[in-house]
């Protein structure tokens, strides 16, 4: 789970980021339009409403160590629902091999 942001705002809703969720067991990539300035609330409304309502609750979530992410209300959350939240490194390869390669493959594709 990471967030996409720096894109050129459209639509009505002038949304100006994207949270990417990736399923490493299916490969299925999905691109949930947000915006850059949304707090943690809003970012736990798009995932439950989008994620966990069709998908499940997931056993472990890895993300970098956005505020978002990790911020009270997502612990706790995290601990009612039995989730682990396992943290990443921006740009390390040895953990973080998939958001790049798919942030890039975004922009392919757009352009």
């Amino acid at each position: 789970m990471d967030r996409l942001t720096g894109l050129v705002p459209g639509g009505k809703e002038i949304f100006n980021a994207f949270l990417v969720i990736v399923d490493r067991y299916s490969i299925i990539v999905r691109y949930l339009t947000c915006h850059k300035e949304d707090r943690a609330m809003d970012t736990t409304l798009l995932f439950w409403n989008y994620i966990i309502s069709t998908c499940g609750v997931p056993k472990i979530i890895i993300s970098d160590r956005d505020p978002r992410f990790t911020s009270e209300f997502w612990t706790n959350l995290y601990d009612i629902l039995g989730t682990k939240l396992e943290f990443f490194t921006s740009y390390h390869p040895q953990t973080d091999n998939d958001t790049p390669m798919i942030e890039s493959h975004s922009f392919q594709k757009s352009n």
